[in-house]
């Protein structure tokens, strides 16, 4: 397992292209067979990257959870939402199984022992990323397809940010502890994310993005507001984003990305927003 440490906003203004990337960048997630995993200690939120191609991969695959997270299995004191982003695939949660298509997704709960992943079709792969944050009581276990998604259509086509934002780990959809996640779909010619950008002090971020054509990428923007650099994202990668750093995007294609948010509380319009005029 990767494990991040904090960094503060002072240190980062002086962070090289190679030290940004190294910090927050998370690559490499879907190996065959195998469960990829990235701890980051803002708000101990985990991302998990799990393909199965040849086998039944379970969640704690290679994780010696005593060492890494003090608790017998991996959600003993954690909940976890999944998102299928490959062909199709189940879950296996304590023996019960759902059947994720592409977008699909699935939420957790707290409690829940045993978590299994597998592919219908090995030449096609399902791809499940994941991310676990710490939950204090046990909620519904919950699948939601992309079709039961709520939808919030946002953005415009003159400012090249038309998109729709799909609500599916959310107070409004089901009950959780702290995690809240969605997909935000971009309209074919848009290229912006979450501009103007915003900032939430009282939760941290991480974005994956998928759908990104070959030979195209995504300029992820961090930082502070008046402080911000980038990092550039390929496809089927992700950023960690502190609260006090701004997220944002623009590629050089249309592209779907993943938001997955956990901290003091699960108002999803409690931010603190910044103004174009106002970046540096």
């Amino acid at each position: 397992m990767d494990i991040r440490y904090s960094t503060n906003q002072r240190d980062f203004k002086r962070y090289t292209t190679e030290e940004t990337r190294r910090e927050f960048l998370i690559q490499n997630l879907y190996l065959p067979d195998t469960v990829q995993a990235v701890y980051s200690h803002v708000d101990r939120m985990v991302t998990f990257g799990c393909m199965p191609v040849d086998e039944a991969v379970p969640l704690d695959k290679g994780i010696a959870c005593m060492k890494t997270f003090g608790t017998n299995y991996v959600l003993e004191r954690r909940e976890l939402g999944i998102f299928n982003i490959g062909g199709a695939g189940s879950v296996e949660a304590d023996g019960v199984r759902y059947q994720l298509g592409f977008q699909d997704c699935l939420y957790v709960s707290q409690g829940t022992r045993e978590v299994v992943f597998r592919s219908a079709d090995p030449s096609r792969p399902a791809k499940f990323y994941m991310v676990s944050a710490p939950a204090h009581k046990a909620c519904k276990t919950t699948f939601i397809s992309i079709a039961d998604a709520k939808k919030k259509p946002v953005g415009d086509t003159a400012t090249a940010n038309k998109r729709v934002i799909n609500q599916f780990i959310h107070p409004d959809v089901l009950e959780t502890c702290q995690l809240s996640m969605g997909l935000t779909q971009l309209e074919p010619g848009n290229v912006w994310n979450t501009m103007p950008a915003h900032t939430h002090e009282r939760r941290m971020e991480i974005y994956t993005y998928f759908g990104i054509p070959e030979g195209q990428a995504v300029f992820h923007m961090m930082g502070e507001g008046q402080e911000t650099r980038h990092i550039l994202v390929h496809n089927e990668e992700a950023v960690i984003s502190p609260s006090w750093s701004i997220h944002s995007g623009c590629g050089t294609s249309a592209y779907t990305f993943i938001w997955a948010m956990g901290g003091e509380n699960q108002t999803f319009d409690d931010m603190d927003h910044i103004a174009i005029g106002d970046l540096r």
